[in-house]
């Protein structure tokens, strides 16, 4: 008798536990030669078909990772057990730091009711960086401007171009930019749209997390994240609202979009409020990157613009320059959630483009770069939904990686243009997409013969390269 109540007390312990499940999957974050943060949501559905209210809920219960150089993890290193809490939305997140540079790890969640009836979950990988003194080529991928509003229901709510198979699987982009097999990719921003559809935006705690979770689940996002690093910046969208800055004017408040951000992104490990999320990483001998944050600092959009007025924030302007001083890399590359050269479309105050937005901010940071000699340098950004290669009189080129979903872009503004930041035509724009489709910026750092080469494509939803430029 004492034998069946053990075994019936198991058996309930493990169904209780095989209702759990991670229907995101898992995702690893900010890797750098030595470390990264692991991360996982436990949820009480398997997705990716939502539950009758659209969500996919959370799960009560207690994680830990497993990571190894073996892909069949005989030789296996744990993180500690951690809770998932409704407090964190469920969310699990691991700092790892005793890695080794230029390798590629495999690593699972072990997740359980308890840690008795835990189970290992589905295996993911990541690269480490080769790290500063490392020749070694490094390919990646830029991506913003998802708006699961427009993919799965079109731009006026009517049905969009989006096949039924696609809305099934998610965006044909992350099917592309997978083939490629890129070391990492960088989120500029705009990886959930709080304020679409516009008649139920978001603005509650449930509401905001909502939009993640449904984003999440997608099955070629899952893929994609299980076996590619990510780095991650906010905009508008994933903030509060479209070109939304700190005036307490509605919900949802800045300090939550901050805090939400914070939570739902591996930027930094869990419960760390006050480290900046502008950062870079040396990537290897030849590429460093700069990722700005371009909400949390900035001046009231409608501020007359001026000395006075920014979008950084003195600290960020001030590391900024700094850290570019310092760098020796060939190639500085910062990836802005907003752009810097442009042109825009005229109406705007929200960045560093627009007339009456944050001009003169942008104008002094390409004299400093001048005075100061800063070689290699180029900005890529996000928030605009087309893709294009413009130079500044300057000479700072500027790439655009576009809408990362065909329904969310369109086709930008030409030099020149009256309704656009540029009616003088000063910028030069070697690249624009004919036709407005999907797709994102493909990096690599190459060889050619003995001479290291940065490639920079633009390719669509498909991975089919529309402009190439080598440096």
């Amino acid at each position: 008798m004492k034998h069946l109540l053990v075994v019936a007390v198991a058996f309930l312990s493990n169904a209780a536990s095989a209702q759990i499940y991670t229907a995101q999957g898992s995702m690893a974050g900010e890797v750098t030669a030595h470390s990264v943060l692991l991360q996982t949501r436990l949820t009480t559905i398997p997705g990716p078909t939502l539950d009758d209210s659209g969500d996919i809920p959370g799960a009560t219960g207690v994680v830990c990772f497993e990571y190894s150089l073996r892909a069949d993890f005989q030789e296996v290193t744990r993180t500690e057990w951690m809770p998932a809490i409704a407090e964190r939305d469920f969310i699990v997140r691991a700092e790892v730091t005793d890695l080794q540079a230029e390798q590629r790890y495999h690593y699972r969640p072990v997740f359980g009711t308890s840690e008795q009836n835990a189970r290992p979950g589905t295996a993911a990988q990541f690269q480490t960086l080769p790290g500063g003194n490392s020749p070694k080529p490094v390919s990646f991928i830029v991506g913003s401007c998802q708006n699961y509003a427009f993919f799965m229901y079109g731009k006026k709510g009517e049905g969009g171009s989006a096949s039924e198979n696609d809305r099934q699987l998610g965006y044909p982009s992350y099917a592309a930019m997978k083939a490629l097999n890129p070391d990492f990719f960088v989120g500029t921003g705009d990886i959930v749209y709080y304020d679409h559809p516009k008649k139920t935006a978001a603005q509650t705690l449930p509401e905001l997390r909502k939009k993640w979770h449904e984003q999440a689940r997608f099955p070629r996002l899952i893929d994609f994240f299980a076996t590619t690093a990510t780095y991650w910046s906010k905009d508008d969208h994933d903030f509060r609202y479209n070109d939304s800055d700190l005036l307490k004017d509605k919900q949802p408040l800045p300090e939550t979009g901050i805090e939400m951000f914070r939570e739902q992104m591996p930027i930094h490990p869990a419960g760390d409020n006050t480290s900046p999320t502008y950062r870079t990483h040396r990537i290897n001998r030849h590429l460093q990157i700069w990722l700005t944050e371009g909400r949390d600092f900035r001046s009231p959009n409608k501020m007359p613009d001026g000395p006075d007025k920014s979008l950084w924030g003195k600290e960020q302007r001030q590391w900024l320059e700094q850290t570019l001083k310092d760098s020796d890399a060939t190639w500085k590359i910062l990836i802005s959630p907003t752009p810097l050269v442009g042109p825009d479309d005229a109406y705007k105050t929200d960045n560093h483009v627009n007339l009456g937005g944050f001009r003169h901010e942008a104008d002094a940071f390409f004299e400093w770069l001048t005075s100061n000699n800063i070689s290699g340098f180029m900005t890529i950004c996000g928030d605009r939904h087309w893709q294009y290669h413009s130079i500044h009189p300057s000479g700072v080129e500027e790439f655009g990686c576009g809408a990362l979903n065909d329904e969310n872009a369109r086709n930008g503004v030409a030099p020149g243009s009256k309704k656009g930041t540029d009616p003088d035509a000063l910028i030069r724009q070697p690249y624009t997409y004919a036709e407005p489709t999907g797709g994102f910026l493909h990096l690599r750092v190459v060889r050619d013969k003995s001479t290291p080469a940065l490639v920079i494509e633009h390719r669509d939803d498909t991975g089919a390269i529309l402009n190439t430029v080598t440096k």
